[in-house]
């Protein structure tokens, strides 16, 4: 047996294992009926401000808490922590993503009953997440205009697993002169008929239609809707 096939091993039990895990976590969320949405990004896309201004504007009028990932510091939890609602921070350390069962231990004293929605902000990476399945409702994937308009295309496999994109730093799409018609036709070769959100954690571009579409799939979240857990972050529709 040569050392690619016994790595190719390994990759598939460790991906088994977190399926099973993830299985666990999604029977958990939706008896505890609560909707739990990921956000998946590179670093630097504006992933933690788009979330605070979420978990902000949410808190109003839901019970809302986040998980997130980090390779070091929790200095993303001490700047959400500042929307007032609980949050809690997943050292991963060398590991480039998050995986079922840190999900699981960050929530092991957590009473997920008292929520109305549970956020949870992956370590910033379009690669390793795509296939960690978390037992999420709700994939979201994010890459800003000063990225470029074809993350997509680059990155594939993180769109094709996730439900929504949105378009970050919309404030400065005038300034980079980005061409947003390049970048939806970029999002739709990729993954035909996805919903792109365009977004601003500045000027609120787009946070009414953005709450509007969670308070909707809070509404699946008593468990109505069925959930396909075959596929990593793909709920079936």
């Amino acid at each position: 047996m040569n050392k690619q096939t016994r790595l190719v091993q390994v990759r598939t039990k460790i991906l088994k294992q977190n399926d099973v895990a993830s299985r666990r976590l999604r029977t958990r969320f939706r008896d505890a009926g609560v909707c739990v949405v990921s956000l998946v990004s590179s670093p630097g896309s504006g992933k933690t401000a788009f979330l605070e201004k979420t978990l902000s504007q949410l808190s109003q009028r839901y019970k809302v808490a986040a998980l997130v990932g980090d390779l070091a510091t929790e200095n993303d939890a001490v700047r959400l922590g500042r929307s007032g609602v609980p949050v809690r921070q997943i050292t991963t350390g060398t590991v480039c993503h998050l995986e079922a069962e840190m999900v699981n231990d960050a929530l092991a004293d957590w009473d997920l009953q008292q929520l109305d929605f549970l956020f949870i902000e992956n370590v910033g990476n379009l690669v390793c997440p795509a296939t960690y399945d978390l037992g999420e409702m709700l994939r979201v994937v994010l890459f800003s205009v000063t990225e470029g308009e074809d993350k997509p295309q680059k990155y594939p496999t993180i769109f094709h697993t996730a439900d929504l994109a949105a378009i970050t730093k919309m404030d400065l799409a005038e300034v980079v002169e980005y061409d947003l018609a390049a970048a939806q036709a970029s999002v739709q070769a990729v993954r035909p008929g996805m919903e792109c959100l365009q977004v601003s954690a500045k000027t609120d571009q787009g946070f009414p239609q953005w709450l509007e579409r969670l308070e909707r799939l809070q509404q699946q979240s008593d468990g109505s809707a069925e959930i396909d857990s075959s596929t990593p972050g793909i709920p079936s529709r």
